[in-house]
């Protein structure tokens, strides 16, 4: 297989002392450097961006500071790396060339696309184009266009440009699929006497009914002395992405899947996802193994880890596995049933150790065949589902442990680790004491009685009125799970050690971790030490996967709710913020923002910060985060991915058809305590909230509109100098993922 060269060898660093960051770029066209070291933002104007994009991680050099303000100004002088490669627009045709326009909000440069690299498209055609190549002496970036989009396929258009705008490529290049093509299909006797042969031992895989790549797979058989032998077999990914190639350097590029509700873009090209690497049933496959002796209450004996080779015998779905705990009948029931009662105990276990059990609901779409959201279906957690979940979690732990205590000299190997800390004391002070007037109460004195105190709360507050809004705002309080090299364990899953084994289909952590496992195996550990750098490039692709995910997801929800326009429907509140509150619809599950501007004729509604709600100022009238309210949906704007809906007071009547019009509400007058104080003056006018500061920000969902947001008094304009303010909220979202087999 061909080696990528090493580029920029013996390259100067005379820049390396420069500030790093990420460039942003404004809608006035103003750019500003993000330093993550809290140096402060680098003020960066067009002239001075040297070929960087929106996004781009740069570096930037300060030629002016005021150092009364600490504002700062520079100009970029590298670009480290692209943010986005592949971009979609409108192709312009002129008699020698092409030009491109891009479709972005941010503003960028026209690309030049010469003649010979328009494959076929014609003037004003929609496609996609690929940066190839933006040197110093070029006065356009130049590009190529990869694929022609149909006009009146919107959806496709939408989705790829969720994804486009995330960073992630929408195709593998030419060399990546050359070399693809080149990975052998067949197994040869060579390799499989490297490894150990588990085909005659009986394997199974459990996926989602329409999954296409199946990445890992389960292997039992009963020994002496009341053990089983339990093996819990990987795609051997690492196997043919090998490092220094084009294709790992892609893969590390994308470092995930991304899962959106119509498609998945790929971290791996599919002749290895869904075809060398798939664990497909009735083929000979090559895996990474984790394999365990076990009594049937769990208790691990031994294990053993290794390369292996197995041939699946079954290929079952989830609700296969369902139907068959649940009616004790169908194929391999003794197994199953041996698995799930091992699963059960691990489970129970774990909670016990301090992990902390979230509930979770998965929503996903019905989809036409032009991917127009047609349905809603809710998907829940079952013990089908949480018997991979608990082996694929005790695989991960097992390796992560075992790498731990390898040295070199005396020094622990660099690991991809993932880790989530303990909870942000900021954010559990509040959320405490809002538990509290539900009276439950919390123990903060240690991290495991906080994760005592979470399971009690979540056990007792199932089926009662409070329980999405503290299920909510208790995911809130958590910290975000990442990849890092310096390991603090997972506090959520109660592990010491923790790491990703079980997906190299889909995450490149998991390909580092086999990686670093087989140098370990062999007696060779693999010392990176770049491995942080890649943790840290790993998390950020993990996040923007996260937020392609949620933006598609807002599309669907948009375009759903469009045909009910005018329709009114129950829904709770999911989420306050001093212009508003967010209402997710009982039935759809889809998330629209109640202006309160548009509650202006009713009352003066103000936000409480320690309650997470809005109080009316004359009436008393409250709506707090977990309320049901009755709402109307007055506007879905597909393009901005947004949905406005309206309070209705009386919304189950109008809803039933009792009433027509909607009653007006009753003026009050403010509440005035005409006592006197002790000093003799008169008591201010009743607020229940006055002077109360702006509260915990509710999750990003959309950004209001101008018409949403309160209208202040008109201020002279002053032109754009500093950086745009934005909106930000912090309510958890649902995903719509396809159900992945281990949960954090």
């Amino acid at each position: 297989m061909n080696r990528k060269k090493s580029k920029n060898k013996g390259k100067s660093t005379a820049q390396e002392h420069l500030p790093k960051g990420t460039l942003d770029i404004t809608r006035s066209g103003i750019g500003y450097v993000i330093i993550g070291n809290g140096d402060g933002d680098v003020l960066v104007r067009p002239g001075d961006f040297n070929t960087a994009l929106h996004g781009d991680v740069v570096r930037v050099k300060v030629i002016k500071e005021n150092m009364r303000t600490g504002k700062k100004e520079g100009r970029i002088t590298e670009v480290i790396q692209r943010k986005q490669t592949e971009f979609i627009g409108t192709l312009q045709m002129a008699t020698n060339f092409a030009f491109f326009i891009s479709d972005s909000e941010k503003p960028m440069p026209d690309f030049y696309v010469p003649l010979e690299n328009i494959h076929g498209a014609k003037n004003k055609d929609k496609v996609v184009v690929r940066l190839t190549k933006w040197g110093k002496d070029d006065k356009k970036p130049v590009g190529e266009v990869v694929s022609i989009m149909k006009a009146e396929d919107v959806n496709d258009m939408a989705m790829k440009e969720i994804l486009a705008e995330g960073g992630f490529p929408l195709t593998f290049s030419d060399e990546v699929m050359e070399e693809t093509a080149r990975l052998p299909e067949e197994i040869s006797p060579a390799e499989i006497k490297k490894r150990k042969d588990f085909r005659e031992v009986l394997t199974f895989t459990i996926d989602p009914v329409d999954a296409k790549d199946f990445d890992d797979a389960l292997s039992i058989k009963k020994l002496k002395k009341g053990l089983y032998e339990i093996g819990v077999h990987i795609a051997d990914v690492s196997h043919f992405v090998e490092p220094e190639t084009q294709l790992d350097e892609e893969a590390y590029k994308r470092a995930t899947s991304v899962y959106l509700p119509d498609r998945v873009n790929p971290m791996l090209p599919e002749r290895i996802s869904n075809e060398l690497c798939s664990l497909r049933p009735h083929e000979d496959k090559l895996s990474f193994s984790a394999v365990f002796q076990m009594t049937e209450d769990g208790k691990v004996k031994e294990f053993w880890l290794g390369k292996t080779v197995i041939h699946s015998d079954h290929r079952f779905a989830y609700e296969d596995v369902q139907e068959i705990i649940e009616s004790g009948e169908g194929k391999y029931l003794e197994e199953i049933t041996l698995l799930n009662k091992i699963a059960r105990k691990l489970r129970k276990d774990r909670f016990s150790s301090g992990a902390i059990n979230f509930s979770s609901q998965e929503v996903r779409f019905k989809l036409d065949e032009k991917g127009k959201p047609i349905g809603i279906m809710i998907k829940e957690s079952k013990e089908a589902h949480q018997l991979i979940e608990e082996f694929m979690l005790l695989a991960n732990r097992t390796v992560a442990e075992y790498v731990s205590k390898i040295k070199v000299n005396k020094k622990e190997i660099p690991f991809p680790y993932r880790i989530h800390d303990e909870p942000d004391e900021q954010k559990l002070i509040p959320f405490v004491a809002f538990a509290r007037k539900f009276g439950y109460k919390f123990d903060t004195s240690a991290p495991e009685k906080i994760a005592a105190s979470f399971n009690a709360l979540l056990a007792d507050v199932n089926g009662k009125p409070e329980q999405h809004v503290l299920e909510q705002l208790g995911i809130r309080t958590m910290a975000k799970a990442v990849y890092t090299s310096e390991n603090i364990g997972h506090y959520g899953l109660g592990f010491e050690y923790y790491c990703h084994f079980t997906s190299p289909i889909r995450r490149y952590p998991d390909v580092m971790v086999h990686r670093v496992l087989e140098s370990c195996l062999k007696q060779k550990p693999e010392v990176d030490k770049k491995m942080e750098e890649k943790c840290k490039h790993s998390s950020e692709r993990e996040r923007a996967a996260m937020d392609c995910e949620r933006t598609a997801n807002k599309y669907k929800q948009v375009e759903y709710m469009q045909g009910f326009l005018g329709e009114i429907f129950e829904g709770v509140i999911s989420g306050v913020a001093s212009f508003g509150f967010w209402v997710e619809t009982v039935a759809h599950k889809c998330e629209g923002l109640v202006s309160v501007a548009g509650l202006s004729d009713y009352d003066d509604f103000r936000l409480s910060e320690t309650d997470y709600s809005l109080y009316g100022r004359r009436s008393g009238r409250s709506f707090r985060m977990g309320d049901k309210v009755w709402i109307r949906v007055v506007a879905a704007n597909l393009e901005k991915r947004q949905l406005d809906y309206e309070w209705v007071i009386d919304g189950a009547k109008q809803a039933a058809g009792e009433i027509t019009e909607e009653p007006q509400p009753r003026q009050q007058k403010p509440q005035v305590n005409n006592k006197k104080d002790k000093a003799g003056k008169k008591a201010k006018p009743f607020s229940p909230i006055a002077g109360e500061a702006v509260t915990v920000p509710p999750v990003a969902k959309q950004e209001p509109t101008a018409a949403q947001l309160p209208q202040a008094p008109k201020k002279k304009e002053k032109k754009p100098a500093d950086k745009k303010q934005t909106t930000s909220k912090s309510t958890p979202k649902k995903s719509n993922k396809k159900p992945k087999k281990e949960k954090e």
